[in-house]
């Protein structure tokens, strides 16, 4: 799995954030996706890595400006990591 953070300029409200969101759902194949305005960023969780240029252009469709996007492994965080002795 790869997780996925998008730094976005223009987000300003929730509708914002909804309106990023269903984009990159509609465009991508994802597991996840979460946008915060206040932060100004996107994070998405994927099986495979996502095309960079494919996701700038459905963000930037809308009128909003990637300032950045970078990718990182992502392992899912489980209970049983917290019984380990």
């Amino acid at each position: 799995m790869v997780k996925t953070i998008m730094k976005i300029d223009g987000m300003m409200c929730n509708m914002c954030e909804s309106h990023v969101n269903d984009a990159i759902r509609n465009a991508v194949k994802v597991k996840k996706v979460e946008s915060s305005h206040s932060k100004g960023e996107t994070e998405i969780i994927s099986e495979d890595a996502l095309d960079e240029a494919k996701l700038r252009e459905v963000v930037e469709k809308d009128g909003y400006k990637v300032l950045g996007i970078t990718s990182e492994p992502y392992e899912k965080k489980g209970l049983a990591g917290l019984f380990k002795k």
